[in-house]
Order: C-alpha cells, then structure tokens, then sequence
C-alpha cells in the first residue's frame, strides 16, 4: 500500500499562482491577475466555507477612492457596486462627544455628493460575490480549505502547500505563492517579518438589524435640507471626541455597522471589550446614539475586538516569487479606510512582478523597488494617524486636518493609482522629487497640527460648537476639482505636470493652515515649515474661504 504522504505527493498539481486565503485581498487579486492574463492558472486556498454571512462577517465596510476605484474600473465591477452595495455619500465629521443636541453640533461633511464615486461595501455580500466571479474567470477557488504547510523555496524550485480539503489531504506546488491569510499571517509567522509601528490604538465594533439614520434625530428643516438629498445616513459618519472616533456604516444586506476606535492611553480597551460595556461608553461620550439603541433596541449579530491593531511588516514582495498582501503584511488604521486601498496598490505591484516573470524577464529588482514604494506610502499615510487622536475631539485643528489629509491623499498617491502609473518606472523617476516634497510637507504640517491641538488643550481653548454650523467641502470649488481631476486620462508628461502642480497646491494650502494655526496662536510652527514652503505658496493662491473659521 501507498503511504498516504507519498499518495498525496504523487498527486500534486501544479499552478502559476497559489493563494493562502481567500477573503478580500486574496479573491481580488486572483481576480485581477486572470483579466491579466486568461490562461494563467491560479487557486486560491479559503479556510471558510462559502457562501459566508452577509453583514457580520469582518470590517473594512467603508471604500475611498483608491479602492473604490480598484474595485469599480480596475476589476470591471461597477455593475455590482451600483446594484448590490450602497453608493457613499462621503465621509462625514459630528464633533458630538457628551452631546444630546446631535443637530446643533459642528458638522463637517460634504451637501451633495462628489464626482469620484465611492461605494458602503457589505463584507460578506462582496466576498461571496468575489468567490463566485472568480470562479466563472476560470480561478480555482476552494473553499473550505485548510493550510496545513507549506515550503517557500528559493532558486527556481516550486513552492508547495499542503492542505486539506473535501476531508482529504492534499498538495500542490506553485512558481507563485501569495499570503493572503489576514491577520493569520501565515508566510509572515514563518519567515519572522512581523513588526510593529508604535501606533496603539484599539477597536471595537458590532453590527446591528436596520439603518440608523441620524436625519431622523432633529426636525429642524434647516438642519435637514443641508444635504442634497438628506441622506446622511449613507455617508461613513464619524462621531469625533478626544482621542475615539465612532463609525456608523450602512449595510445593502439591511445592517448598520458600529466601532469605536480609540487611542488605548485615552480610552483604555477593558471600558468597552463587551456589550454592554460598549453601550455604558456610549452613553457617556455619544448619547445621542446610545439613545437611539435604546429606544430601537436592534438585534445584535455579532460583537468583537481588536486590542493594538495597527502593524508593519519587514518585508512583502520577493525575488523567490512570494508576496504578502492585505492584513497578512501590515494594517494602517480605519480611518479615512485606507485597507482597501493598499490591497489595491499590494495587488497591482504583485500582478505586475508576475506578468514579468512569465515574460521571461529579470524581475527581482522590481520587487525590491516596489517594496521600497508601498513601505514609504504605508510611512507617509501612517503619519496622518500616528500620535493625532488627540485632536478629534478640537473643532477648530479637526476640519483643517481633514481637508488638508485629503488634499495629500489627492495630490500624490490617488494620482499615481488613478493614472495607471504606480510601475511606470521612468515617470516615478521624473515625479520622485515632488513627491519626496510633499512627503515632507506633510510630516510638518503633521507636526504643526499637533502643535496645535495641544495649544488649544493648555489653553483651555474650544470652539463654540453650539452653533449649527456645517463645513461643507463641496463648496470649495478647487476641493471638488481635485476630486473630479483622478478621473482625467493622462500622458507622460501632463501626468508630471499634474504632480508638480499638486505639489504646488499643497504649498498653498500648508502655507494658509500655518497663517490660521498663528492666529489662534502666534509664533506656533517653528523655523521646519516655514523652510519647506517656498515663496510662491507664501501669498496662498487656495483659500478654505472664511465661513471655515466663524465658529472658531
């Protein structure tokens, strides 16, 4: 009789590209690499059964533009979007921590929506829809599958993975191994690569039966025709306070997400590691919330936590033909939900490394480029969350950082993805300067926002809130421009020019928030800013217009 490791190794297949996981990260790319290329052969490796769960099924339910788009236009799914999830009607800010008076808080937000769509993305309707659309592109997508082992080999040799599936062990050997196991890990665990980034924060969420709909919460009509249509209630709604902030995310299966993510030294994890716990937290520091759970009383499906979420990684990409992507390399923070957006930016570099390889060209270099690339984007958007969430409860530095976190987000790095360029070598060679410049624009501006902030709390100083006041980003007429603008189709050439002129802009705009953090404060921001921005941008061409600062 055959042993059953010799039978199980007599029968390995063999496949272009294994996938360790089959969630977000792992569906996507092997979706992406078969519109690459038809007849590469790819499995993907899911310890879940399918079809999973709608609604209770895993965070990460709220798009921005990078993703949005990677979903709607890199991977042809605007069909499903428009039809099985919600449309965002953008992020939006209520700086309500203790308050009652939901509608006479500050509120930052956008009266109607922006050119560049982004999509509510229910977790478990998305994933079964993924495996399935995967499936019909020819991908092996096994479900139901455990990883049992696997041996990353280096100089040509094949990779193998055993797992089991169909209560059965079985093997197969892979040119490409790609980890995308979530927090799991499992190439990272094995290799060591495990880092962390200095970032502790917390989360905790739940989902509940039916929409929370906050323009219900006030019957001022004023209050409620702000919005074009009122519906507030589909944009990501963010309740802000000194150092959390709490997500309500509607759910096309019926379901309303819920979380509070906080700085652990603030709001320390054992206040809110239950339910009920939660629901005590939420009644002192958003009631006008807590009031509504309890008035409704909406079925809970689910409750969980994350303790010190946030984490780098040593390494992602391979010349040995391995890659992490997703959870399974490094996690950011929620907010502004850039998750998808690097399983964008992690899968199109893998996708590119494998479409070399299989051209027969030298590609271990690019991989050490690439990473060299996705670390200092995961370096300088870290730096929009690291040591900040003591701000979100100021009303007065809050709104300034947000408009300013977009307009980097904007000018840099969704340019570079929404253009198709992020491994077009020759023209990075060309932007790298501006966009080294505008990395350190924002490390100051960073920097000032935080001198800010703890100005205001010496001081004692905050805003008056009580005002009823909106900051509505689709009034700034060069706001919605740059929004519009990652939609242009560019050359070469025009692409560096944009680059260049969106450094430009950010020079305005650091040069207007240093001029507004000096009349709070005069002589804040040391000699480091006021360095970096050069004399054009000292007469600030890009105004955010004075109805910005009349609560201030």
């Amino acid at each position: 009789m055959i042993p059953a490791a010799a039978a199980a190794a007599a029968a390995a297949r063999h496949v272009d590209v294994a996938i360790l996981g089959g969630g977000l990260a792992g569906l996507t790319l092997a979706i992406q690499l078969k519109r690459q290329e038809p007849g590469i052969t790819v499995t993907v490796l899911e310890r879940r059964a399918h079809p999973v769960r709608e609604a209770a099924f895993k965070v990460g339910e709220s798009t921005v533009e990078i993703g949005a788009h990677y979903f709607a236009d890199v991977l042809g799914l605007r069909a499903h979007l428009d039809a099985a999830q919600i449309r965002k009607f953008g992020f939006r800010f209520f700086f309500s921590e203790g308050r009652e008076d939901f509608d006479r808080t500050l509120e930052l937000g956008v009266s109607e929506l922006l050119p560049t769509p982004s999509w509510q993305i229910d977790r478990g309707r998305f994933e079964n829809f993924l495996g399935q659309h995967a499936r019909e592109l020819g991908v092996e997508f096994l479900d139901g599958a455990v990883v049992r082992g696997f041996d990353i080999e280096e100089n040509d040799a094949p990779h193998t993975v055993r797992y089991d599936h169909d209560a059965s062990a079985r093997q197969l050997t892979a040119r490409w191994l790609v980890d995308a196991s979530g927090r799991a890990g499992m190439v990272k665990r094995k290799r060591g690569l495990a880092e962390s980034n200095d970032h502790d924060v917390n989360a905790v969420w739940w989902r509940v039966d039916g929409f929370i709909k906050p323009d219900d919460w006030s019957d001022d009509p004023a209050w409620r025709a702000r919005c074009t249509p009122p519906e507030r209630w589909r944009s990501t709604n963010h309740l802000c306070g000194p150092g959390y902030w709490f997500w309500m995310i509607p759910l096309a299966s019926g379901a309303h997400s819920l979380g509070v993510v906080c700085d652990a030294r603030a709001h320390p994890l054992e206040t809110m590691n239950t339910h009920a716990k939660a629901m005590d937290w939420l009644r002192k520091h958003q009631p006008r919330l807590a009031r509504e759970l309890d008035r409704t009383q909406p079925a809970v499906q689910d409750f969980l936590f994350l303790k010190d979420f946030s984490y780098s990684c040593k390494q992602v990409f391979s010349g040995d033909r391995w890659a992490l992507t997703g959870e399974a390399g490094l996690f950011l923070d929620p907010f502004y939900s850039p998750g998808s957006d690097f399983i964008a930016i992690g899968n199109t570099y893998i996708c590119d490394l494998i479409a070399k390889d299989r051209a027969g060209l030298s590609f271990a270099p690019f991989a050490q480029l690439y990473q060299q690339l996705y670390f200092a984007f995961y370096e300088n958007t870290l730096s929009l969350y690291q040591d900040q969430y003591p701000l979100f409860g100021d009303a007065q530095v809050m709104p300034v950082k947000v408009i300013w976190d977009y307009t980097f987000y904007w000018a840099l790095l969704a340019q570079l993805y929404f253009a198709g360029r992020q491994c077009d070598i020759a023209t990075l060679g060309r932007t790298r300067a501006a966009f080294q410049r505008g990395g350190v624009l924002n490390v100051h501006v960073q920097a000032l926002l935080r001198e800010w902030g703890r100005r205001n709390a010496e001081a004692g100083e905050t805003v008056d809130i009580a005002t009823n006041n909106m900051l509505d980003q689709s009034r700034i007429p060069w706001f919605r421009e740059m929004n519009r603008a990652l939609n242009d189709t560019l050359d070469a050439d025009a692409f560096v020019e944009r680059i260049h002129a969106s450094v430009r802009r950010m020079e305005a705009l650091a040069a207007e928030v240093l001029a507004r953090a000096r009349v709070a404060h005069p002589g804040i921001g040391g000699d480091a800013l006021e360095a970096a921005l050069g004399e054009a941008a000292r007469a600030s061409g890009e105004s955010l217009e004075a109805r910005w600062y009349q609560a201030a």
